[in-house]
């Protein structure tokens, strides 16, 4: 099956997006302490870029999960698998899970659930894309950077295959058919 990668958001527009939401999280979390949990491998491109626009003021702590609904699709196959849990208690923790797309809300609503029984002190959702159209399962996303049509798309963390995370840009895989 050939493809091709057609640019939807470029590198420029990807992170001034990433910054004004890094405001919005500097001014909810002013005088706090923030702990980011990002979901490998797809957010760590974008959990990066984000830390860079927090503000100094606000002390930041990092942890990852690894989950996993795709392997090899492009589609989701519904079941959730922890591949990696945390390194560390966020009981009391004010926590931003950090994602790289939100689709069918199967993955992060069992995700969300799971890191509410552990009691951290708030629990808020980010997410560099939401596709909202893609939804099955209502989740509540507190700071999106960018909402996207249905289009498979790579580019900033989000891959094809393993594939494409590097992109500078997010792009949309356009199959021939």
């Amino acid at each position: 099956m050939s493809y091709k990668i057609v640019p939807l958001i470029g590198e420029e527009e990807v992170r001034e997006g990433i910054r004004q939401v890094a405001e919005k999280i500097n001014e909810a979390y002013a005088g706090k302490e923030l702990h980011l949990i990002g979901v490998l491998k797809g957010a760590v491109y974008f959990m990066t870029e984000l830390s860079k626009y927090i503000s100094q003021d606000i002390p930041v702590s990092m942890d990852f999960m690894s989950v996993s609904s795709y392997g090899a699709s492009t589609v989701s196959s519904g079941v959730v698998k922890i591949v990696k849990d945390l390194d560390e208690s966020i009981t009391g923790k004010d926590v931003i899970v950090v994602e790289d797309i939100v689709d069918t809300g199967n993955t992060l609503s069992y995700l969300l659930e799971l890191l509410k029984d552990r009691q951290p002190a708030s629990l808020r959702l980010c997410t560099l894309l939401d596709k909202p159209s893609r939804r099955k399962k209502e989740v509540k996303v507190d700071y999106t950077v960018f909402t996207v049509p249905d289009k498979f798309v790579v580019g900033y963390g989000l891959d094809y295959d393993q594939r494409y995370r590097n992109l500078p840009y997010i792009g949309v895989v356009e199959f021939d058919d």
